[in-house]
């Protein structure tokens, strides 16, 4: 086999990410679209995904057991999917979609923390240093957007969640197929959010749906979630936890070029949040610039 042949994998693994990133960003407009709460929201969202995924499962007879170990992890996991998705929508309604999209971007910074401690390895400074700069434009964000505090830290806490899963799965993923583990995670994050509903009396009028929430609530838990979760999961027997975290953030690109166009809010945004945005958005794009040119210094 030719040696040039072997980057095909990676590549078509980075391709499939950017389109579930691209998918990903549409979520923020259907979750600002659908009128009930966060909570609730969430709630149909993984009831109707974990639903498709078992219907995939049954039409295709496929297998999808898992030991007693891995059941438990993939479920306790699920908790943190949940809490992500209902922080996201939260930030969501407590400020805009632009804003929570930018403060999901310190998934990286929070990855690059995280992905080390966890698997035992050493820190990257370039990755510290890109999740630095990171967090600088979330602080200049910060200063600009007095109006929305609330939502800028329910989003950040949103990312540390998403972080945490992500490097789990990253390591799931070697032993399990991906449509598995979403499958558990995504029922798990449902039976966690059903517990949290029956003792806060959420079960109740309010979640009567409209007609077009049923649709958003279709479309959100079909494409945004059982199908974008599964490729967002398998790309990770090939790419790092902290890759598919950096690529990650080009979601607020695409989230507020929609955003603009569903709800024009671009218009509502300060200066300062265009100068965080920018600092943001350039480390995405640099950093991989920067890791090539290490690579080369090495390789001499």
């Amino acid at each position: 086999m030719p040696q040039d042949a072997a980057p095909a994998p990676l590549n078509k693994n980075l391709l499939i990410l950017h389109f579930t990133v691209f998918i990903w960003g549409f979520t923020g407009i259907l979750g600002a679209l659908i009128t009930i709460s966060a909570v609730q929201l969430v709630w149909y969202r993984v009831l109707i995904a974990s639903a498709s995924l078992f219907l995939y499962f049954k039409f295709n007879k496929t297998a999808f057991k898992v030991n007693c170990s891995t059941f438990l992890k993939l479920i306790f996991t699920g908790a943190l999917v949940g809490g992500h998705w209902i922080l996201f929508f939260l930030s969501i309604k407590l400020s805009t979609v632009s804003v929570t999209l930018v403060c999901l971007s310190s998934i990286t910074l929070f990855t690059a923390i995280f992905e080390p401690i966890i698997n035992k390895k050493r820190i990257s400074r370039l990755e510290i240093i890109a999740g630095a700069l990171i967090i600088t434009g979330i602080l200049i964000i910060f200063k600009f957007e007095t109006q929305h505090t609330k939502g800028i830290i329910t989003g950040l806490i949103s990312a540390v969640f998403a972080s945490l899963f992500s490097i789990i799965n990253s390591r799931q993923v070697k032993k399990y197929e991906a449509p598995v583990i979403a499958f558990y995670e995504l029922s798990g994050a449902l039976v966690w959010i059903s517990i949290f509903l029956l003792v806060t009396h959420g079960f109740n009028q309010s979640m009567i749906l409209h007609y077009a929430d049923i649709g958003y609530l279709l479309i959100l838990g079909t494409i945004c979630t059982s199908l974008a979760y599964v490729a967002g999961v398998s790309v990770m027997r090939e790419l790092t936890a902290f890759r598919v975290a950096l690529i990650t953030n080009l979601e607020p690109v695409y989230g507020i070029i929609m955003s603009f166009l569903f709800f024009g809010d671009m218009n509502k945004m300060t200066p300062g949040f265009w100068v965080g945005a920018v600092i943001i958005l350039s480390t995405i794009f640099l950093y991989p610039v920067a890791q090539k040119q290490i690579v080369k210094r090495k390789a001499r």
